[in-house]
């Protein structure tokens, strides 16, 4: 079930597979009206010692870092999201996993080479990021309008979160080598289903360069 499968060439099928839904969004990203989500990047899903290790985490993390490294730069938003659970707050997580992330467990902080210095950190209980959450009203105070979804598990959260900001009225970007999940039926179905009817697919090296040139064209075009 699990692999290793973010490879240049996997990569370059899935933005094959998706050129008709690349070509055909009218989103340009405005990096001013933009904020980098960058979701669940936690040691109990990068660190291979976990039961929930994801192997081709350690494909996204350098991507991830640039990512963070040029929004930082052009002071714009970065939000990171922590999974975290008690008895409480699992509801069905606990029933259908048999495991909690519990705060207190080292597996559940984010993975050390990410700069959280600048960031801002939202503790989550579900898959959606903005289930009961402030992340709504941190991007509306920040006035962001559009959000540029990287992290794990592209399936899980990463999808969750991207159609939850849909509905709410924010342009989704996903990132198709800046998500990872267990193998790759899990991340090509999702990358299908959001670019069909809520996300605009794009590599991170698109979104680096719109950001750092932002007179380039749309940004779902290399």
């Amino acid at each position: 079930m699990k692999e290793h499968y973010l490879t240049k060439q996997f990569i370059q099928k899935m933005v094959e597979n998706l050129k008709v839904f690349r070509d055909q969004h009218n989103f340009t990203l405005i990096p001013k009206h933009s904020a980098l989500l960058v979701i669940d990047m936690q040691r109990y899903f990068a660190q291979k010692s976990s039961h929930a290790y994801i192997p081709s985490a350690i494909s996204i993390i350098p991507k991830i870092k640039s990512l963070i490294k040029v929004y930082y730069k052009w002071e714009l938003p970065v939000i990171f999201t922590r999974h975290l659970n008690t008895q409480a707050n699992a509801k069905l997580m606990l029933k259908w996993w048999g495991d909690l992330i519990k705060e207190d467990d080292p597996l559940s902080k984010i993975i050390p080479g990410l700069d959280l210095s600048r960031g801002i950190i939202v503790k989550k209980t579900q898959y959606d990021a903005f289930y009961e959450t402030e992340l709504e009203e941190i991007l509306r105070k920040k006035g962001v309008s559009q959000v540029v979804v990287c992290g794990v598990m592209t399936q899980l959260c990463c999808e969750t979160t991207a159609r939850s900001a849909f509905m709410r009225g924010f342009e989704v970007f996903f990132t198709i080598d800046g998500t990872a999940a267990y193998n790759k039926e899990f991340h090509t179905s999702t990358l299908l289903n959001l670019s069909y009817g809520f996300a605009v697919p794009v590599l991170v090296e698109e979104i680096l360069l719109k950001i750092r040139n932002p007179n380039v064209g749309k940004v779902s075009r290399p």
